[in-house]
């Protein structure tokens, strides 16, 4: 697995974890909000509600007291009044504070205030009957008293209201703050979902799609090497049956070439037939070697040794059609060959080279170093290059390019190609080729590296 794959793998899984994250405080979050939500419904609201009811039911009480102390004049009536009103008293104070808004504070302060006014109220009256015993009190005696009970009754009422107007503010505060949160969440669903959807998407196509390549590959290499097995051991059976009796022609040829002269019609007969029976033995040669290739004596060896050899031996040849054949200063390095295998394969595809640039051009034999895949591991490699300036291969010839018996000549065997890459599959390397019509193609010789 490459440092790419794994740097986006590490990148997916931590924007997961990191949706993840949020979804979950997201989450606490409402459920934090909600549980407030239900705590000021069942504490505060509750609290609220009876400090305007106690006041309310409070004063209506202390009210009925009064009017019973000012009919009866029982002074156990005026001695339950002043107890419950210092009650009452001391609770309007005991519960200062509690209320959650500057109005709710504002109105429990008039209460106060007005409780005492209340009160003073009061005892004028209770003075009144306390003084007059013979005479009833006038009810207008009670219009003050009534006014401050009255207020205590509309303070008791707004407290109420008050505690309402907050209660709804904080229901509309939490409603957007839960608002807020289901719409982050949902936004946190959402890309937790592509984060997740990119996570597969990588790992398809980075894992799982260059696997199933791979497969349908090695399937592909499996079943060609099946082909070719079956391919080489028909080919062998083949080319060792026409091996004997051409042995046996070339031999009467030679034979009977001793009793003609040289410059009659049937010495130049049996010139065409000598040339044809070496061709046949060329091919059955090839055929040959493309079934039981010979296994490769390993030593390690320069990797510019057999370009310049090859270049050396060559160079006369091609020079006849005006082809350079050039190696280009290249990089030190070692690999484990057999030279005159290689030398071989280097032969053909110079031959292929100088037959794609027909007349005036230049091949380039190069070395360099790089990472390839080899097998199932990349390691680093050596690439004995041969570039030409030929009419490169068109994709029609592509295809087939290392199919056996295909070929573009005329005399040719359609075995060169395929004989190369069995050379150099031999080596544990492998062969490319990159080409553009009309610009040349490069082919490569890919060797594990030396060390």
């Amino acid at each position: 697995m490459g440092s790419g794959i794994k740097l986006r793998l590490a990148a997916f899984v931590l924007a997961i974890a990191v949706m993840v994250g949020l979804i979950a405080w997201t989450a606490q979050s409402a459920w934090r909000r909600g549980s407030e939500l239900r705590d000021r419904f069942t504490t505060v609201q509750i609290k609220s509600f009876q400090i305007a009811d106690h006041i309310q039911q409070t004063i209506l009480g202390l009210n009925n007291h009064l009017l019973r102390y000012s009919l009866s004049r029982d002074t156990n009536d005026w001695a339950l009044f002043e107890r419950t009103s210092k009650e009452l008293d001391v609770w309007i104070d005991e519960q200062r504070g509690s209320e959650p808004t500057v109005r709710e504070t504002n109105i429990h302060d008039l209460i106060n205030t007005n409780f005492d006014f209340y009160l003073a109220a009061a005892g004028e009256i209770a003075e009144k009957v306390a003084t007059n015993s013979q005479r009833a009190i006038d009810l207008k005696e009670f219009a003050r008293f009534e006014t401050n009970s009255q207020v205590m009754l509309k303070l008791g009422f707004e407290l109420a209201d008050a505690h309402r107007e907050s209660m709804n503010s904080f229901l509309t505060d939490s409603s957007k703050a839960l608002n807020y949160l289901r719409l982050l969440l949902m936004i946190s669903l959402a890309l937790l979902l592509i984060a997740a959807g990119g996570l597969a998407v990588v790992v398809y196509r980075e894992l799982i799609a260059p696997l199933r390549v791979k497969l349908v590959e090695s399937q592909a290499l499996i079943e060609r090497q099946e082909k070719l097995a079956s391919l080489g051991m028909l080919a062998a059976g083949v080319a060792h049956e026409i091996r004997n009796p051409l042995t046996a022609i070339k031999a009467w040829l030679f034979i009977q070439q001793k009793h003609l002269r040289p410059g009659t019609p049937e010495q130049a007969d049996a010139q065409v037939i000598s040339d044809e029976v070496n061709r046949l033995e060329r091919i059955v040669k090839d055929v040959l070697l493309f079934a039981r290739p010979s296994e490769p004596r390993l030593l390690i060896e320069s990797a510019s040794q057999p370009m310049r050899q090859v270049q050396t031996l060559l160079a006369p040849q091609l020079q006849k059609s005006n082809i350079q054949i050039l190696c280009e200063n290249s990089v030190s390095a070692k690999i484990r060959i057999d030279t005159a295998q290689i030398q071989q394969v280097l032969i053909n595809l110079i031959q292929n080279a100088a037959e794609s640039i027909g007349q005036n051009g230049t091949v380039v034999l190069r070395v360099r170093n790089d990472l390839k895949r080899l097998g199932d591991r990349v390691t680093e490699v050596v690439i004995l290059e041969v570039a030409d300036t030929g009419s490169g291969i068109s994709p029609e010839v592509e295809k087939r390019l290392f199919d056996p018996f295909f070929t573009t000549k005329d005399a040719g065997t359609g075995l060169g190609l395929s004989i190369a890459a069995r050379i150099v599959e031999k080596h544990g390397g492998a062969l490319q080729y990159r080409t553009q019509v009309n610009r040349g193609t490069t082919f490569g010789i890919v060797l594990p590296k030396a060390t």
